[in-house]
């Protein structure tokens, strides 16, 4: 998928997690690689998400997750994604979730799970995703550490 406008990336944490350095970090490789990134913050709900999505014509939403929550509150964010015609917004979630979870993910309608990954690796798929410009290597002058 190709977009003539820079990709708009909607980054939340939703419920209790209070813990957002890891989203904070993604958010800013993904600026550096050319997307357009709006962080709604801490606790919030799977609508405050949707609507907020949905508000700012967000191609994709990312959801980090850090609290185990992922199979209660993910199920809610799809629900609300359909209800408001929004299937052709992916979905990404990532954090700590257990590899024994991805599947019943991805069969609710996430588009890619990254189990603690390094934040490259999100760059990296969303930029292949969307056909964006630079290395495939390397899109964004990350450091070894970062891949």
């Amino acid at each position: 998928m190709v977009l003539e406008k820079s990709p708009r990336i909607l980054l939340s944490k939703v419920g209790l997690d209070g813990h957002d350095r890891g989203v904070k970090v993604v958010a800013a490789l993904l600026m550096r690689a050319g997307f357009e990134v709006i962080y709604l913050g801490l606790y919030n709900t799977p609508e405050m998400v949707v609507l907020s999505a949905l508000e700012e014509d967000a191609d994709v939403i990312g959801v980090s997750f850090l609290s185990g929550e992922h199979l209660t509150l993910t199920p809610q964010i799809v629900a609300e994604m359909k209800r408001r015609g929004m299937e052709d917004v992916l979905l990404i979630v990532g954090g700590i979730i257990p590899a024994v979870d991805e599947d019943a993910l991805l069969k609710m309608g996430v588009k890619k799970v990254f189990r603690g990954s390094l934040v490259g690796e999100v760059v990296r798929y969303l930029s292949d995703h969307f056909g964006r410009p630079g290395s495939p290597a390397n899109p964004v002058g990350l450091n070894e550490e970062s891949r």
